[in-house]
């Protein structure tokens, strides 16, 4: 599958032409699968053709023979290499969001719709080929497509190939796959100390006492026992009287929301500005703290949870800076 660069380059733009951008959903048609002898398969057609030139020498019936079953087997491997491919479903989804400088994991999935079962399926990208999967009939098998993502906004799964060598690995069959799936690259964070956001904690990683808008000062109450909640707040005597456990709720201080600011940036770079607030993103969010997001013709309220910290990183991730 390797090939010089500016082959390469041709062998590109004619696929995307044929091929184009397809769905979450691809089907390998008899139009979209390629077959070309292997390694193996050329040692074995220079092989079959020693033996035939054996045969026509010496007149040798057997040889005949040899050379026709060996023909025949070659026949039969190069129709069963193609049919392991042809009429497969290949299903996928957008990719679990990762950091610049990490790996998108795309989980794909090999689906038969024919009740045949297909074994030694594989994907290859960029020369990187990675496990076998054997998909059973009327089944799927998944497989996991690694792809770099070095810079931060939308990192597109591109084009990867799904093929086979099956039974004989003397031919390889492919299909050049090009779906609509990827998924959101963060800004990387900065790395080692940095200073605290204005109005904000050092970010030690520690939570202030009252982060969470629960102070210890005047009992207010008890509420349903969620996870994560303080042990020490535990209702203790009620778990012992075999009630269901509840939480004590205190009335106390809770800590004000900190505001993220590019403006409050000044010398730095864009990229720069990103990485810093990216990383006061994750502080604020470890330590259970409520934080607003401020960038250049966007404002995002203070809050916090997973789904807030996807929107405040996804807004840095695609920030034309």
């Amino acid at each position: 599958m390797r090939m010089p660069r500016l082959l390469r380059g041709l062998v590109d733009r004619l696929v995307d032409r044929r091929m184009g951008l397809q769905g979450a959903s691809v089907r390998l048609t008899y139009r979209r699968i390629f077959i070309l002898p292997t390694r193996a398969g050329m040692g074995f057609a220079a092989l079959l053709g020693a033996v035939w030139l054996a045969g026509v020498n010496y007149g040798n019936s057997m040889a005949y023979l040899l050379a026709f079953l060996l023909a025949g087997t070659a026949h039969a491997a190069l129709l069963h290499t193609f049919r392991n491919l042809l009429g497969l479903r290949v299903l996928g989804a957008e990719a679990e969001p990762v950091f610049a400088g990490g790996v998108a994991r795309f989980r794909v999935q090999l689906q038969d719709p024919d009740g045949r079962r297909r074994p030694g399926l594989f994907l290859l990208r960029e020369s990187r080929e990675g496990r076998a999967v054997d998909v059973p009939a009327s089944g799927t098998g998944g497989l996991v497509l690694e792809v770099p993502a070095p810079a931060r906004g939308y990192l597109p799964v591109g084009r990867f190939v799904v093929g086979t060598r099956f039974p004989t690995r003397l031919f390889q069959a492919w299909s050049w796959v090009r779906p609509d799936w990827g998924c959101v690259v963060y800004p990387r964070p900065e790395e080692g100390a940095v200073p605290e956001p204005a109005g904000g904690s050092a970010a030690t990683g520690e939570a202030e006492e009252g982060a969470t808008g629960d102070g210890d000062e005047d009992f207010r109450g008890l509420r349903r026992y969620q996870a994560g909640d303080p042990t020490r707040h535990v209702a203790w005597r009620l778990v012992a009287r075999g009630q269901d456990p509840h939480t004590k709720v205190f009335a106390g201080a809770a800590a004000s929301p900190v505001w993220l600011d590019w403006a409050a940036l000044p010398g730095l770079d864009a990229e720069a500005r990103l990485a810093r607030l990216t990383r006061w993103v994750l502080d604020a969010e470890r330590q259970g703290r409520p934080y607003g997001l401020r960038l250049p013709g966007e404002e995002i309220p203070p809050g916090r949870g997973p789904d807030h910290r996807h929107r405040c990183l996804t807004a840095l991730a695609y920030h034309p800076a």
